[in-house]
């Protein structure tokens, strides 16, 4: 064979993950997953996205979240020339759904507070909208993981919020962290509740005919 005649995937199609998020827990999934991922704020505003929506349930208002995401950030790499065909683009949004309200990142240590006093020995669902793109084709799913809050004391609760951990995380905790010693067990996907579904990601991946082993880092290249 002529030497002349074999390629390489160039640059513009090695296949990347671009994570359209500045959640450290997004990041620590896909890197504890074997993805180092480009990492892109996907500068949406939530509130003017929420109300492109007319009485959306909970799973299509987060999916919605995640979408705007997902778009946005897709466009902007369009735009600027940024894009490659290899590249599968992932948006996500998540919010804690109990006793029938949707809940956010509390933000201050008195709202953590208030919200751990009130989610405390609760049941509740974690809401998790995933967008994916590759090539201008869309993958959208929500996984729903039930979670078990302890009968946290006061004294514990303060303490947490203190920390400042929970203050940017919906539902007030993070499950790798500090937060594990307030949930009692989880039934569902444990990655989703971190911030994205390892299972819907491959899903996703699957959907565009690709394999997500070709992501690690360590992958060799055919």
């Amino acid at each position: 064979m002529n030497t002349a005649e074999v390629s390489s995937p160039g640059p513009h199609n090695v296949q990347r993950i671009v994570l359209a998020s500045t959640s450290p827990s997004r990041l620590s999934i896909l890197r504890s997953a074997g993805v180092e991922p480009i990492l892109i704020n996907p500068e949406v505003d939530e509130d003017t996205a929420a109300a492109e929506l007319t009485n959306p349930t909970p799973e299509e208002f987060v999916l919605h979240l995640a979408q705007a995401k997902a778009r946005t950030a897709w466009r902007r790499r369009q735009d600027s020339g940024e894009a490659t065909d290899g590249e599968v683009l992932i948006g996500g949004d998540s919010m804690l759904l109990i006793d029938g309200q949707l809940q956010g990142k509390p933000l201050t240590e008195e709202e953590t507070v208030r919200r751990w006093q009130q989610q405390r020995g609760k049941s509740a669902q974690l809401i998790t909208g995933h967008c994916v793109i590759h090539q201008g084709d869309e993958f959208s799913e929500t996984a729903l993981t039930t979670l078990h809050f302890a009968n946290a004391t006061d004294k514990d609760i303060l303490a947490y919020a203190r920390t400042g951990e929970p203050l940017f995380c919906a539902g007030a905790f993070t499950l790798e962290a500090l937060g594990g010693w307030f949930i009692d067990r989880i039934e569902g996907d444990p990655s989703s509740v971190i911030g994205l579904s390892l299972p819907t990601i491959r899903r996703a991946l699957e959907h565009f005919g690709l394999a997500f082993s070709d992501f690690w880092n360590a992958a060799p290249k055919a």
